[in-house]
Order: C-alpha cells, then sequence, then structure tokens
C-alpha cells in the first residue's frame, strides 16, 4: 500500500468538502491512504479527525491512520483514547486484523507502547525512529511491528541518495525477500520514505536548509522499485514550510508564517501526474515502471525560477547539518521525467532559446537542462505535440534566492 504523509496541524479552517477533494485527488494518483501527522495540542484535532474519516468513509477504498507527532509529549491516555475512538471506522487501516499505527519519531516513549496495546486491544505499530538508525531500531524489535524510515532526501552535501539504508533497514527488521520457495511470512514490515523535494527557511524554528532534489523524485521512485517495502509512505501530501508538498495550498492559513515567501506561485501539484505509472509498478512487483495502458503519455518538469548565484544566499545549508551553502550545491537545472509507452520526443525550450529534444524509452525517462544567468525565461514542455508553458526563470530576487521549484506537465490538468 501506498499512504502519503498528511499534516493535520494545517487544517484549522478545512471543511467536509476540502477532505472530499483531497482524498479524490489522492485516489486518482494511486494513493490508497493519508497518514495523518497529528500533535496533541492542537485545538482542532478532534474536528477534523471526524472529518477526515467521514470523508473516507463516503469516498471508498482509501484508508486513514494517526501519525503521532512526538515533536511533542503525548499523554497515554490521549494516545489510547485516539486509536479507541477510530478503531472501528470503515476507513481505518487495518493490517493483520489490528488498526495500524504510526509516528513521527518518539524512541523516548517506547515504553508505553505495550501499555497502548493492552488498553486498545492491540495495534499494528510502524514507527519512524530514524533518529536511531537501523541498527537502532533493530534493537527494539519487541515493542514493534515494522519501522518507517524518515530518511527520503540526501544528507548533507550529497546530490544523490541510495537505498543502502533501506536495505539496512530490511536486514534490521529480519526482513527476507521472495525466493524460490515463495513469499516468507516475515514478521515484521518496513515502510521506505519517498520526497519528491526539500527546501525550508523558517527561523523561528531554527531550520534553515535545501536538500538536493534535483532528480530525486525519480531516483527515489526507482528505488522503492528495486527494493519492493511492504509499504510506501510519500513525505508529504501538504507540508509546505518544508517544500515538500504534492498538492498545493488553497488558503493562506494553510502555510505556516513565512513560508509564503518561497510557497506562493510555486505550484507542486504536477508531482502527482506521474505517481499511477510508478506506483502501478511498486504494487505489480516490477522493478520499471510500466505507463498504465488507460492513461496517455505524460511528462513533468520541476525547477527553480533563479539560478543559485541570482541574490543573497540566504544562509541556507547544504542538506540538513550541511557544512556548506546551499547556492554552491544546487545545480541550475530544468528536471524533467518522461512516462511514455513507446519510444518518444521531449521537448524542453527556454526563453528564446533552441529546443532541446530528448528521446524517450518505453517506461519512464529522466532528463536534465541546465540554465544560467545567460538563458532566462519561460520554460515550455512538450510532449505529443502538446505544450506546457510555466513561469520564467529569471534573475531578480527581492531579499533572497527561493530554493523551492515550481513544477509544470504536459498533457496540463484538466
Amino acid at each position: 500500500m501506498v499512504f502519503a504523509h498528511y499534516m493535520l496541524g494545517l487544517t484549522v479552517n478545512h471543511t467536509y468538502q476540502d477532505w472530499e477533494d483531497e482524498i479524490r485527488a489522492a485516489k486518482e494518483c494511486g494513493i490508497d491512504g493519508f497518514a495523518l501527522n497529528t500533535g496533541p495540542q492542537d485545538h482542532w484535532l478532534n474536528e477534523q479527525l471526524t472529518l477526515a474519516y467521514q470523508a473516507a468513509e463516503r469516498a471508498g477504498g482509501f484508508v486513514l491512520f494517526i501519525s503521532f507527532d512526538f515533536a511533542f509529549e503525548w499523554p497515554v491516555q490521549q494516545v489510547v483514547d485516539l486509536i479507541n475512538r477510530f478503531k472501528y471506522s470503515p476507513a481505518q487501516c487495518v493490517v493483520d486484523g489490528r488498526p495500524f499505527v504510526s509516528t513521527f519519531e518518539g524512541p523516548q516513549w517506547a515504553d508505553n507502547w505495550p501499555l497502548v496495546r493492552q488498553a486498545t486491544g492491540d495495534i499494528f505499530l510502524v514507527p519512524d525512529w530514524a533518529s536511531l538508525g537501523p541498527h537502532g531500531v533493530g534493537q527494539k524489535l519487541d515493542y514493534i511491528d515494522g519501522a518507517f524510515s524518515w530518511d527520503a532526501w540526501p544528507k548533507g552535501c550529497n546530490h544523490k541518495m541510495g537505498p543502502d539504508d533501506d536495505h539496512l533497514y530490511m536486514e534490521a527488521l529480519q526482513i527476507e525477500k521472495p525466493g524460490i520457495f515463495g513469499t516468507p511470512n516475515n514478521k515484521h514490515k518496513y515502510m521506505m520514505g519517498v520526497s519528491p523535494y526539500f527546501y525550508t527557511n523558517l527561523p523561528q524554528w531554527n531550520k534553515n536548509w535545501y536538500c538536493s532534489s534535483e532528480s530525486l523524485w525519480y531516483d527515489r521512485w526507482q528505488q522503492i522499485l528495486e527494493v519492493q517495502p511492504d509499504f510506501v509512505e510519500i513525505i508529504t501530501w501538504n507540508d509546505y514550510g518544508e517544500s515538500s508538498y504534492i498538492y498545493d495550498p488553497h488558503r493562506d492559513d494553510q502555510v505556516v508564517p513565512g513560508a509564503d515567501a518561497y510557497v506562493k506561485g510555486h505550484s507542486h501539484d504536477a508531482y502527482r501526474a506521474i505517481l499511477p505509472h510508478f506506483i502501478q509498478a511498486y504494487k505489480a512487483g516490477k522493478t520499471k515502471a510500466k505507463p498504465r495502458e488507460n492513461l496517455e503519455d505524460v511528462a513533468i518538469a520541476w525547477y527553480r525560477r533563479t539560478p543559485a548565484s541570482a541574490g543573497h544566499h540566504g544562509e541556507t545549508a547544504w542538506g540538513q547539518g550541511g557544512d556548506a551553502l546551499a547556492a554552491h550545491g544546487a545545480k541550475d537545472v530544468i528536471s524533467v521525467v518522461a512516462i511514455t509507452k513507446e519510444e518518444n520526443t521531449v521537448t524542453v525550450t527556454l526563453g528564446d532559446g533552441q529546443p532541446r529534444e530528448f528521446q524517450t524509452v518505453r517506461g519512464s525517462s529522466y532528463f536534465e537542462v541546465p540554465f544560467d544567468e545567460n538563458t532566462l525565461g519561460p520554460v515550455r514542455l512538450q510532449l505529443n505535440g502538446q505544450v506546457t508553458e510555466g513561469p520564467d526563470i529569471h534573475c531578480s530576487c527581492e531579499d533572497k534566492v527561493n530554493f523551492n521549484s515550481v513544477v509544470i506537465q504536459v498533457p496540463g490538468r484538466m
């Protein structure tokens, strides 16, 4: 199953219609459910959880589960009450007959989970304890039913990431892969994280870094097809403050103060356009993305709207904990992913420059088009005679470089 991490804390004024719209959009691209990141302090918590579960029940074929955010202190009874409140909902995600539960961090809370199990009639617990690393998680197998890795971005001062840590998690969880004797009955499950992008600049929380994301959305899905984890969680559906969203905000109050400066005008909806193909391949156990026969060819492109050297670097670090500036690590490129049923041609044109043509293969293809201060203007993406024009690349920075991306697709959204 494929889930998307959903920041419930950004829904203070959400309506039932908002939940219906977002669940419909998630289902359309093959996502099976939302992991509802929940903090104990939000006064709208109960109201929004109720609306979410009601909308998912009515939609059908879509599940929810609570991901307890342990950046905050959770009383045991509050955790128990929330699980018990929704565990019998038809929309509750259930694995092996038990309600699925996850976390953002919280290994220090591990000793409380046996109490929660007893008070709820048991749960299927797959926490994110990435701060412990694979080996540390492997020392706590008696507490959990699986593990979720939040490590979905390149580390500081690295352009790329590989699946090595994912394999280490699977080893720590004692997961055996299918072999000639069939599929083993693994006790523990692994949930692998995938994200399209990361940039945050929120001084109030001491957060200011960019993780290399030029080919991340493509690379990480390729790694998912290689690793074939038990579950996949997209990070995120709507974390606008960290630029990892794949669903655009529809109201200003959905964006945390300070993030509006780099989120406004930077649509990420088109990241979802390639998901039906990758998700179908993952669920079928394929190692390569296979175009869905009922969908037409598609291409997406994402890019920053200025060169990294166009303005002040804003002290933004290259990766979390990185000791270099993002301005020195970010590549000035237009990143393109195409999904085509046969060999085809994708054309990218920047401003008044010469069109750049790329030949696709059957399945998924990735290309990059470099830009600099001398190659500016709107970005045009062409496939099968259809053209989408995206916002221009320019050299004008009012304050500092915005390291967020804008994403376009062809054919355009209906």
